[in-house]
Parts: C-alpha cells; sequence; structure tokens
C-alpha cells in the first residue's frame, strides 16, 4: 500500500498515519490467541480461558499447535499469527496433554487418556482436519509424546507423577504402532539433588513433586528428553531436559537444568512444553503459563527462543520473557529483545468505575496476572487511564483481559473484544493509537505493536465490547521513557546455604529503578536462567543444583533502560 494512500486512509479513519498497526514483527507473551473455555466442574459453575500443555509442529512448511481441551487446534504461517481450525474428524474432545509428531506427508497426533485406551490419528491435511484413527493399541497414558527417529522406529514416552518416572516403549510402526513388551523407565526427579524440582510455589513445599510432559527433540544425532516440573500451578514451573545416544537411554542429566524456567515478572511458568525448528532455521520452546485465579489449571500459553551450544547444552532464552521481543519471522531478529521497557508499572491510574475496592484500577498496572482491575459495568462507558508522569515513547501495548464470572464454556463462537486504546500529553486532546472499534477477533492477550513510536504522556483504554465482564489483569504500556537507564548494581554477593540448593543473593538497591533481572549459569558464557523482580533488591533462589558450580550476574532496569550486568561472580 503506498504512504500516500496510507495517509489518507487513516484520516479517513481518524486514526494517525503514524499510529497505524503492524504484524510479524515482534510478539509478547502470554499469547494472544482465541483461547477455549475450559470446562472441569461445570456443576461449580467455574469458566475460565485455558491453553497449556502446547504441542507444536512444523509441517510443509507452516506450523499447527495442539492444546489441552481445546477441542482443536491452531495453525500459522509465520509462527506469530494463528488461526484456529475446527477439525472436521476428532476423536479426543477432551484431550490432556497431546502430542504431534511430523513424520512423511503426515501429522500423527495422539493425547493423554490415563483411564481408557488410546490411537495414533493421522491426516495428509491438518488444515481440513480429516483425522483417521489406528485401532486402540495403547493403554493409560497420560502426558504422551510419540517420536519416530530418522531410521523410522517408533516411540512412545510417556509420564505425569509424583510417584513414577518417565518411561519409553518401542513401537512397530508397521503394525499400526503396536508396543513392544520391554518397558524402559528413564528417569525421575531428584529433588534431594535438584532444587528446581521441589514442589510449591517458589520450590518451598515438603511435597514430592510431579515429573510429567515428555517431549522428545533430536539434534546432531543427540536425543533431547525433556520433562515438566514440579507443578503447573506454580511461578516455577519449567521444563528440563535428560540427554542420550540412543532413544532408551541411559540418560544423562543436563548440568545447566531447568532449561526453560521462568519465575518471575508478571506472568510465570514455562513448563509442559515442546520445542520445534521455526523460520530460518531457530528454534523455538513453546510452554505452559500459570494463571491460576479461577482454578489452579487457568494457563495460557508462552514462547521463547531456544538452542544449543557449542557444547551441546540445550538452552531457552525467557529473559524479560513478557516484554516484546521480535517474533520468529523477523529478519535476522527472531526472538531477540527490542529494548522496549514497561512504561505502565505502578503509574497512577484512574477508571470510569470499579465493582468492589478489591478490583480497584492500580491492579491492573502492578505487574501480577493474578489481580485485576474490574469495571462496574461492561458497557462502552468504560475507561481506563495511566498517567505515566512524563512524555515517553510509546512502541506497543498489551492487554490482558481477566476471566470474572464469565460463565462461558467451551468453544464459544462469535466471541470478540473491541475498544480504543488513546494518547495524549496534556489529558485534553487526544489521538488515537489503536483503533479496533469494528474488530470481530477473540483477543483475550492482545498484543499491538505502532507502526511508529508516538510519543505521549497518558494512555487510555476505552471500552467498546467485551464477551463478559469487562476485567483487565493488565493494561501494560512498552516503549522508552526520556530519562537515563540506571545505574549497575553494586555490592552484589550470593550467599550460597548449607542447603547447596539454596542461595541468598543480593545487592544494594540503585535509584530510580524498577526492578532487577538475575542470570545464573553454569559458566560465564553460559547464563541461561534468568529471574526478573520487582522492587526488591534480594532474592531466595531455590533452584541449583547440589554438585554444580554456578555464576550469577545482576542487573537494574527501569522505563529508560536496562544497566550493564554485574561481572560474572563465581560461587562454588
Amino acid at each position: 500500500m503506498r504512504k500516500g494512500f496510507k495517509l489518507l486512509l487513516s484520516l479517513l479513519l481518524g486514526t494517525p498515519a503514524w499510529a497505524q498497526i503492524i504484524q510479524n514483527v515482534t510478539y509478547c507473551n502470554p499469547l494472544n490467541i482465541d483461547y477455549t473455555y475450559m470446562i472441569y466442574n461445570a456443576n461449580e459453575g467455574l469458566s475460565y480461558r485455558s491453553g497449556a500443555d502446547p504441542a507444536v509442529v512444523q509441517f510443509r512448511g507452516e506450523y499447527y499447535m495442539f492444546v489441552t481441551r481445546s477441542l482443536g487446534y491452531w495453525h500459522s504461517k509465520d509462527m506469530t499469527n494463528w488461526d484456529f481450525i475446527t477439525p472436521e474428524k476428532w476423536y479426543f474432545q477432551g484431550s490432556n496433554a497431546p502430542a504431534a509428531h511430523n513424520y512423511k506427508d503426515s501429522v500423527l497426533y495422539v493425547a493423554g487418556d490415563p483411564s481408557g485406551s488410546m490411537s495414533v490419528l493421522y491426516t495428509d491435511n491438518p488444515k481440513k482436519g480429516d483425522w483417521k484413527a489406528t485401532p486402540f493399541i495403547l493403554n493409560d497414558l497420560q502426558d504422551p509424546d510419540l517420536f519416530i527417529d530418522d531410521d523410522g522406529k517408533a516411540y512412545m514416552f510417556w509420564g505425569s507423577s509424583n510417584l513414577y518416572p518417565v518411561r519409553g516403549r518401542e513401537l512397530d510402526r508397521n503394525n499400526n504402532f503396536k508396543p513392544a513388551k520391554e518397558i524402559h523407565e528413564l528417569f525421575n526427579l531428584d529433588g534431594n539433588k535438584h532444587g528446581w524440582e521441589r514442589f510449591g510455589e517458589n520450590h518451598t513445599s515438603k511435597e514430592k513433586g510431579y515429573v510429567e510432559g515428555p517431549w522428545m527433540t533430536k539434534h546432531n544425532n543427540k536425543y533431547y528428553l525433556q520433562y515438566a516440573a514440579p507443578g503447573t500451578e506454580f511461578n516455577v514451573y519449567g521444563d528440563g531436559v535428560y540427554v542420550s545416544d540412543h532413544p532408551l537411554g541411559p540418560y544423562t542429566y543436563a548440568p545447566n537444568n531447568p532449561v526453560s524456567y521462568k519465575p518471575g515478572g508478571y506472568i510465570n511458568g514455562a513448563g509442559h512444553g515442546s520445542t520445534v525448528l521455526g523460520p530460518g532455521n531457530q528454534y523455538w520452546h513453546f510452554a505452559s503459563m500459570a494463571v491460576s485465579v479461577n482454578v489452579n489449571w487457568e494457563r495460557r500459553l508462552c514462547a521463547f527462543p531456544a538452542g544449543f551450544d557449542a557444547d551441546g547444552l540445550m538452552y531457552t532464552n525467557t529473559a524479560y520473557g513478557d516484554y516484546p521481543h521480535y517474533a520468529a519471522a523477523a529478519p535476522d531478529k527472531a526472538g531477540a529483545f527490542t529494548g522496549w521497557m514497561l512504561l505502565s508499572y505502578k503509574k497512577p491510574v484512574t477508571s470510569s468505575s470499579i465493582r468492589a475496592s478489591a478490583y480497584s484500577a492500580d491492579m491492573a498496572v502492578d505487574e501480577n496476572v493474578k489481580t485485576f482491575w474490574l469495571a462496574d459495568k461492561n458497557d462502552d462507558h468504560q475507561w481506563l487511564q495511566i498517567d505515566m508522569q512524563k512524555p515517553a515513547a510509546v512502541y506497543a501495548v498489551q492487554i490482558n483481559y481477566s476471566d470474572y464470572q464469565a460463565n462461558l464454556y467451551g468453544r464459544v463462537p462469535g466471541l470478540y473484544h473491541r475498544y480504543t486504546v488513546e494518547g495524549s500529553n496534556d489529558g485534553k486532546t487526544w489521538v488515537t493509537l489503536i483503533n479496533k472499534k469494528d474488530s470481530f477477533a477473540d483477543t483475550p492477550n492482545d498484543y499491538v505493536q505502532l507502526e511508529k513510536p508516538v510519543t505521549v504522556r497518558y494512555i487510555r483504554y476505552n471500552n467498546v465490547h467485551v464477551p463478559a465482564n469487562l476485567a483487565i489483569s493488565g493494561f501494560r504500556v512498552f516503549g522508552k521513557g526520556r530519562g537515563v537507564a540506571p545505574k549497575t548494581p553494586a555490592g552484589f554477593k550470593v550467599n550460597r546455604a548449607a542447603d547447596r540448593r539454596d542461595a541468598m543473593l543480593t545487592w544494594a538497591a540503585v535509584k530510580g529503578s524498577q526492578g532487577y533481572n538475575i542470570r545464573w549459569g553454569i559458566a560465564p558464557n553460559k547464563l541461561y536462567n534468568s529471574w526478573l523482580v520487582y522492587d526488591a533488591n534480594q532474592l531466595d533462589l531455590k533452584s541449583l543444583s547440589t554438585d554444580q558450580m554456578y555464576y550469577f550476574t545482576v542487573e537494574a532496569f527501569n522505563e529508560n533502560g536496562v544497566s550493564q550486568a554485574t561481572t560474572p561472580l563465581k560461587v562454588k
């Protein structure tokens, strides 16, 4: 579209040309797809959206994502924009923890059923969804993973338990995937050695953790069998990996575990995922994030750039993992952090109304997915306004809706969100930054990047239509402030406890900072894990392995940028 026509069109629509929306360049977790409303106990009237346990596969240059209990699956050409497919034939309406595999000219699919028989489904046209089923050949498996090696041999891995290990079994691909008699016990959790495998929020529970969600990735003739722990509802839910020279082991624990871990920030969790090779041969790891407001199993999906280093270590980059990053199809930048900082954090906020004091407007800017602003009504007179206190360049906005007494169940047709976002420098004269007054898209975690940044001080969300109650857990504004980035934290110390799974990290508070990002790993150039904290200058870390040496750094950040990190500190 020529620039002159774009300018004319924007004037006719009442939206500045510099604030038009673009796609495919950046994305922001949690992923913005039309999540299905789950039904776990309809008698209790629990209504909530959820997406979990994503199995993503590449097929004929495009991508398919299968998700627990979603009554279908999603398709994407660029691994960024996803559209839902209701299959022509479907055998698992309430399927849990699905697995999928691209083999030759078909997509193969299985889903967990801990109390009955299972089939392998297959189709050569997943866009149509004319799935066919093999005879029932597997029984009583939860969290299955189907893998077919380069030599044509097929394997099934499974496990979801705080007692039993991840197990594997060879299948006869030429005989309807009939399983071999021998079952191989591959590995289990060892919370006494691996701190991140301990149960509970921040790994503080004495209960045994759950090992679940195996997923196999083959890279350079090595087999990387990933697994999730310690529980999907916790901030510390992540994925680890064991490595072997053969699909059925023996397996060796990776020293840099967990390989996918996001315990801090707005929304937490990076577990029970799948790893897939995306555009430009960049690996991506898709996983589950916890909301856990209506029920423990209320979740969202996320995607992080992943890879393998020169030493064969698998890793996932979750640093600033719920800030904007370049999308999978972005040339030469896929997965890189944009550097756009959070402009809305704990800034003064006002609203048209609130339902009750427990759901005040400031809940939409506190960087906590579990709290939310709840408007007294759902009509087009409701608004939410942030004073960023100083003018700043706005690059993108994310609006995360919360499901408060939605009373919607299953795959509900015709849902959509309509709103506008305006900006102002004086709180009186407003320009439209985002215009979705006529949208028919269902966007529960809407993320919008502006074509060009717009410098404003005030940001206002104007509601037009929501599917249920108007509740927003995160009105998040990203861009660049006009001030200076904070200084590097001083006095960084790591005190590893007698229980070597634990360490207390402390540093001097930095004036003008919003928070801090801690990175650690097994070498100065392998700081693959990170934890983002707000308003604190210490971290009680309980994620370490007892027999592993680590290096740590910390950096400060605010709306203007990120400081230099401290020199990696070696801790025996």
